[in-house]
């Protein structure tokens, strides 16, 4: 029976891992005996992370990488796999947001969530797929979304690439799973993180959050078993179920009008 033990000594790659989720998962994939690879753009938190799990006796390296380029993907694989390490854990999470109006949101922003969210990811694991194909061995995380169940207005570009980014896993985990590995989409709503700020959209769905470190618990818990899809908290999942049987033009007309940004005042 699959369980997180299979992690132990084993490198696990996490994308994004200088705050909220990827922090999380980095902490999460540590406590099980994964020896971890941390990338993002953010030097200083790479490094406080770093410290933090290496003082916990984690073996722990760091790539800097801008996931907005596209040389970074392969910049991260010469680093890692490319230079000998054996990643047998792929961690997809580094993502962004973009709240607001599409018809006056910043081009560059909305391009960005594209690049980050779906090419940078199947750059990457296109990259590291075919040795663990090789091996016969691994596990991908995808990060998607409760927002890939639905369009979400004012959340527009941001909806529709978790949505591709739920079916990348489910598509990539049908072809991959007679090779002995697992690919696991995980779907979080609303988290404690720094998506909100980053997305300016503080107020969108101000009800509770849930932590980040419960999202990866959950998370890596379901990866370990192989769940294609996991959704961390009832309420997601009694939505994704629902939006199975309304008609989608209900749903986001609903969506529309509780989102709908409060006009600017002079």
């Amino acid at each position: 029976m699959a369980n997180t033990q299979d992690f132990k000594g084993k490198w696990a790659l996490v994308t994004g891992a200088s705050a909220g989720i990827g922090t999380a998962l980095a902490r999460e994939m540590a406590a099980h005996g994964a020896k971890l690879i941390l990338t993002a753009r953010r030097k200083d938190r790479l490094e406080s992370l770093a410290a933090e799990l290496a003082g916990k006796g984690t073996e722990v390296r760091i790539v800097l990488a801008d996931l907005n380029e596209p040389a970074a993907a392969q910049q991260i694989y010469d680093a890692t796999e490319g230079a000998g390490l054996t990643v047998d854990i792929l961690i997809n999470n580094a993502g962004l947001g973009q709240f607001g109006a599409f018809e006056s949101s910043p081009i560059d922003q909305e391009l960005s969530q594209i690049r980050v969210n779906c090419e940078s990811m199947v750059r990457l694991t296109r990259l590291f797929v075919p040795r663990m194909v090789e091996r016969r061995r691994g596990w991908i995380m995808i990060l998607a979304s409760t927002a890939s169940f639905q369009p979400v207005p004012y959340l527009t570009t941001y909806a529709a690439t978790k949505a591709f980014d739920r079916f990348f896993s489910l598509g990539l985990a049908a072809e991959v799973a007679r090779f002995g590995v697992k690919v696991t989409a995980l779907c979080p709503g609303p988290t404690e993180s720094e998506f909100f700020e980053v997305a300016r959209s503080e107020s969108f769905m101000p009800g509770g959050r849930q932590s980040a470190a419960e999202v990866a618990r959950l998370g890596v818990a379901a990866l370990a078993r192989g769940k294609r899809t996991i959704i961390p908290y009832f309420a997601g999942a009694f939505t994704a179920l629902l939006v199975r049987f309304l008609p989608v033009g209900l749903i986001t007309s609903q969506i529309e009008k509780r989102a709908r940004p409060n006009p600017v005042r002079p």
